[in-house]
């Protein structure tokens, strides 16, 4: 039985603030996919044991007590021709009979049927293995990007917010303006406006926070108004440069897919030589051994020992076609197998590829977003100088801060972008991606002027 998470964090209370990887950890931990996977191992050791069993012998021990009566003499066509005499002295009397024995049956010879069996129960119990990996895997993922669609959206309301001061500022300086009779009432009407037109971005930016929010408790199975925080920043930390053909290499070796697929693959080429092997030359010991007696004060008498050995030797003549049916279709599924994995393949050839080109558009957009909020930064608050000394109109201030706020914009999606590609290639090599996370704070450019 599983125990509700909501349950437990009524004995102890959970912590809201999570790294991702703790949040990573918990969802493991949580997750019902991850679970699924997990009691499928458990299922198959099951299994593996059923198949096994095929192999090995079969001891059981057999106990009866009859009685009976049984006047088949009486009924024999040849009966009327006895002496009278002796008809008279025939008396159908019931019996008793005692029996207990222990019996074995042990297939000595198959064909191969039974060996081919646990070779693919091997390959199966790694498949499933295989599985639960790429479970995990998936789930990774997810976890990386809703705990970045978080801090995004925290991104944004920051954003947001710092919009909101900049044009109350204005606002400010207008007002002022107008009032020593400097600036015109349309000059504070567009600010006005300006201002007002950033409280529904605003608005869009903390329901974004809720709604990211809620993602994250779901994968961490956590009640959805749960007040998780992602404990982290959007860094700017470019991995090495690395080659298409070796991530390619990579993705061959690690994803869990393309292990599966040749898992599967393996598993047909030898369910062609179980349904060979159905229907063939079949060898089996079977015996008995016990005691058979009217009396039960004879059951421990040695005298009344039964037993009986038998070595069968079987071969079916015709099935019908169904082996030839059997083997048809374990063809077939060989070749579906082989044709799956190569689409597998082309399919990481184009995931490695989109992954690496990903990477490097979103480590361009960045570092041509930090130059342009430089400049936009420079440009805002030379609007500002300007128009208190009367060189600039409204107009050329609220186009500055736009264009600022646009260039923040440009850089905190960037920097997710660049972040999930970062963990898009790594998922798609078959590698842990929240490793790659793991040493941003220490080594990442941290954009503190902006809180991303």
């Amino acid at each position: 039985m599983l125990a509700c998470p909501w349950g437990r964090a009524a004995e102890a209370p959970e912590q809201p603030a999570l790294t991702l990887e703790q949040a990573a950890a918990l969802a493991l931990e949580r997750h019902p996919q991850v679970l699924i996977a997990r009691e499928r191992i458990d299922a198959f050791k099951g299994k593996y044991k059923e198949v096994r069993a095929e192999a090995l012998p079969f001891l059981r021990l057999i106990g009866s007590a009859m009685r009976w009566r049984d006047p088949s003499f009486l009924n024999s066509p040849s009966f009327d021709k006895i002496p009278p005499e002796f008809r008279d002295a025939l008396q159908v009397a019931p019996a008793n009979l005692f029996d207990y024995n222990l019996s074995i049956s042990q297939p000595l010879y198959t064909s191969g049927k039974v060996g081919t069996a646990l070779k693919l129960a091997n390959m199966e119990s790694e498949g499933v293995g295989v599985d639960r990996d790429r479970a995990e895997q998936e789930i990774r993922l997810r976890v990386v990007r809703a705990f970045y669609d978080l801090l995004l959206s925290q991104g944004r309301l920051d954003v947001a917010k710092e919009t909101v001061r900049e044009r109350e500022k204005s606002l400010e300086i207008v007002r002022a303006r107008f009032a020593g009779g400097v600036a015109t009432e349309v000059d504070a009407l567009r600010s006005q406006v300006s201002l007002a037109n950033a409280q529904p971005e605003l608005i869009r930016a903390e329901s974004g926070v809720r709604q990211a929010r809620t993602v994250l408790n779901n994968l961490l199975v956590r009640p959805l108004d749960f007040p998780t925080e992602a404990v982290g920043r959007l860094t700017f930390h470019p991995p090495p440069p690395q080659a298409l053909e070796e991530v390619i290499r990579r993705a061959y070796q690690y994803r869990p897919e393309l292990v599966r697929a040749r898992i599967n693959e393996r598993e047909a080429e030898d369910q062609k030589k179980l349904a060979n092997a159905e229907n063939r030359l079949r060898l089996d010991f079977d015996g008995q051994y016990g005691v058979s007696a009217r009396l039960p004060s004879d059951l421990a008498n040695h005298e009344f020992t039964r037993f009986m050995f038998t070595v069968s030797v079987g071969l079916p003549l015709f099935d019908g076609g169904k082996r030839s049916g059997l083997f048809r279709q374990a063809v077939a599924n060989r070749k579906m197998a082989e044709l799956t994995r190569i689409d597998t393949e082309n399919s990481v050839r184009l995931e490695a590829q989109t992954a690496l080109d990903e990477l490097a558009r979103a480590e361009k957009t960045v570092e041509a977003a930090r130059l342009n909020i430089k400049e936009a930064e420079r440009v805002l608050s030379m609007m500002q100088n300007n128009y208190r000394y009367g060189a600039a109109t409204t107009l050329d201030v609220l186009q500055a801060e736009t264009a600022l706020a646009l260039a923040r914009w440009t850089l905190l999606q960037g920097l997710y972008d660049h972040t999930m590609a970062r963990g898009q290639l790594r998922w798609v090599m078959g590698i842990d991606p929240v490793e790659e996370f793991k040493n941003d704070a220490a080594a990442g450019e941290e954009l503190d002027q902006h809180g991303f």
